[in-house]
């Protein structure tokens, strides 16, 4: 990223828009996903000055950026992972993209899952997510929540556990 020529920002866009943008997607549903995806990197751009170049892939701090955005919205996540709880139907979609995309989601997002992500406290749900949706590493994550690597360890353990202990009992009681 160069502060000199900010039309190279565009390269580090193309390399993890759709990662970014998939990512919020998992979280908050489609009609969010573009506009916290474009806001993720209107914000990467305007605080690009702060980006620690000794780090060689911005990816982490660009998860970080988008958690952040997510957590101002983690009540409508909430409600989001209660309703697909609800309902497991999967709704017709357009193209070849959204059909990946709601494959991902039914995979990932089945209504004992997605009970269980609801009940956990959003800091736990976001270092969950961003190891199984994003992928990221525990020292990834500890860079884009600005967190210890230990701390993700325990967010991380915890949050399993629980979701674990929420499915188990919700298959005892159907």
């Amino acid at each position: 990223m160069s502060l000199s020529r900010p039309e190279r920002f565009g390269a580090l866009f193309d390399r993890h828009h759709e990662a970014i943008h998939r990512y919020v997607h998992l979280r908050l549903g489609a009609s969010a996903a573009d506009d916290i995806a474009a806001e993720t990197f209107l914000r990467a751009f305007r605080s690009r000055a702060r980006y620690d170049l000794c780090r060689p892939d911005a990816r982490a701090w660009l998860y970080g950026i988008a958690s952040n955005l997510v957590a101002g919205h983690q009540r409508a996540e909430a409600r989001r992972y209660r309703a697909l709880a609800r309902s497991a139907e999967v709704t017709d979609v357009v193209s070849h993209d959204e059909h990946v995309t709601q494959r991902v989601s039914a995979a990932v997002m089945r209504p004992r899952l997605t009970a269980g992500l609801a009940a956990l406290p959003p800091r736990d749900r976001t270092v969950l997510l961003l190891a199984v949706c994003a992928e990221l590493s525990y020292d990834e994550i500890a860079e884009a929540l600005g967190i210890p690597r230990g701390t993700v360890g325990s967010r991380l353990n915890r949050a399993r556990r629980k979701l674990r202990s929420f499915i188990d009992n919700t298959e005892e009681s159907s």
